[in-house]
């Protein structure tokens, strides 16, 4: 293969290679799976780095995004400071790096302007962290009764584990917004099933209370925590999300251009930022073509719609007479088994995710056709709630109760509020080890460069007294 870090073309199997067939989560002991699911990681994080030269590593491709380069580095600082430092109660690295890789301190808009590595010096620093990270997980005590609560479980080497694949989607989602030829490639989704076209346009979920949040998932971040029972009334949920040609739909009957549809905080984003289409969207005749990753393309009318933004499925919603779920309307969806009682970790079950379940962790390059993936049905027939797509729901992200910060305040604590909503599920660039049923991602309703989509739901009908009662 010619060295895409001379070129920058070289076309790259978008699929994270493995070595073998890993042990499933359960058989494997916490440092084995921790230690698989870093160097599953690392490889996605290579791929998405070395698929470009160096000016195009250092370049930022979008205001809304760090150059390529900050993010490699920063996986690094973190993975140096959690588990070289904090973990392993080793010196770190490169201290003096911190303040240039705090998320917190720099906005993405200003990185350019930080005294950051360049490519080789920022490859070479995340390869001696990683090191160091793989002799501290061979020493360190990561049973699940480790009474130290980040070591418990090989905790916080998931953790940074997740993180490494949260930044790898981002950076995917940089790869999309990047100009030039395309760098990525992978094979497209399979064709929908045939009986995806027989599906019921929405399912039923009965009212009643289910089990939110998990206090049992080892690797479950702290704003998934704790369960508790949440009641959630009778509704009607999308069984497939909504599709690029519904969504046309919703384009050609005016959808931009009436107030009606829109909050009046959605109808004055409308007109300040231009929107008349899906991010990535333009007009050909009378048809929509789209840009994936450096290809210009028909839009897809099968496809789940992506890269809109909360007030734009907020809007699509209202003028289908419908409404956008709420975020426990989303979980009980996805989780509760009726048969059961019970709160499944995936819409399908308890198993891991595998390839007939989901399209996730960058095997396909865009979403599958609605109606995909039978196996990974809910109970209720509900499709496609893991993976595709990030679904938005109406809900402002929120603490649950008993909520405690761990290991810091920064990851979630300080974004609960009304400025964000919540999305669930998962895209088709989320990794295995992140997607699970009680996963919550959050982003400001504006925002449309992340792979977003959503389904629709409408309240239960009120059941009316039979003929002759009061």
């Amino acid at each position: 293969m010619t060295n895409p870090r001379t070129t920058g073309t070289a076309s790259t199997e978008a699929t994270p290679v493995t070595s073998g067939t890993p042990a499933p989560a359960a058989a494997q002991t916490p440092a084995a799976r921790a230690l698989d699911a870093l160097e599953t990681a690392r490889r996605r994080t290579r791929l998405l780095t070395d698929s470009v030269d160096e000016a195009d590593l250092a370049a930022q491709h979008s205001p809304l995004m760090s150059p390529l380069v900050w993010d490699l580095a920063h996986i690094g600082n973190q993975e140096d400071l959690w588990l070289v430092r904090e973990a392993g109660g080793r010196p770190g690295l490169r201290p003096d790096l911190d303040h240039v890789y705090d998320a917190f301190r720099t906005p993405r808009a200003d990185r350019p302007a930080l005294p950051l590595l360049g490519p080789d010096a920022a490859r070479a620093y995340i390869a001696a962290v990683r090191e160091q990270t793989a002799d501290v997980l061979a020493t360190v005590d990561t049973s699940p009764d480790q009474p130290e609560r980040l070591l418990a479980g090989a905790f916080v080497f998931g953790m940074l584990a997740q993180h490494e694949q949260q930044h790898d989607e981002t950076m995917l989602a940089t790869h999309q917004l990047r100009s030039g030829p395309p760098v990525l490639d992978a094979p497209a989704p399979p064709p929908a099933p045939d009986d995806a076209a027989l599906l019921p346009s929405e399912v039923h979920i009965p009212g009643g209370p289910f089990t939110m949040g998990t206090s049992t998932e080892p690797w479950a971040l702290d704003n998934e925590l704790p369960a508790h029972q949440v009641d959630v009334p009778g509704f009607w949920l999308d069984t497939v999300p909504v599709t690029n040609g519904a969504y046309a739909e919703f384009i050609a009957a005016g959808g931009y251009d009436d107030p009606v549809w829109w909050t009046p905080e959605g109808w004055r984003h409308v007109r300040e930022a231009n929107l008349v289409a899906p991010l990535f969207w333009e007009r050909d005749g009378e048809g929509w073509t789209r840009r994936v990753f450096g290809r210009t393309e028909p839009v897809a009318a099968d496809e789940p719609v992506v890269h809109v933004c909360w007030y734009e499925a907020d809007a699509y919603a209202r003028w289908a007479g419908r409404r956008l779920p709420t975020e426990a309307e989303w979980e009980k969806a996805a989780r509760h088994d009726p048969a059961t009682g019970r709160s499944r970790r995936y819409p399908w079950g308890d198993a891991d995710p595998g390839p007939g379940h989901a399209n996730l962790g960058q095997r396909h390059l865009r979403p599958a056709p609605a109606g995909s993936y039978p196996q990974g049905a809910a109970p209720s027939g509900a499709r496609q709630l893991m993976g595709d797509v990030w679904e938005w729901t109406s809900s402002d992200f929120a603490p649950y109760p008993g909520f405690a910060a761990f290991p810091y305040k920064e990851y979630s604590e300080v974004f609960f509020g009304p400025d964000y909503k919540v999305l669930r599920g998962g895209a088709f660039g989320v990794s295995p080890v992140v997607a699970r049923g009680t996963f919550r991602n959050w982003d400001y309703p504006i925002r449309r460069q992340i792979f977003s989509g959503f389904r629709t739901a409408r309240d239960e009908e009120p059941t009316k007294p039979a003929a002759g009662q009061a």
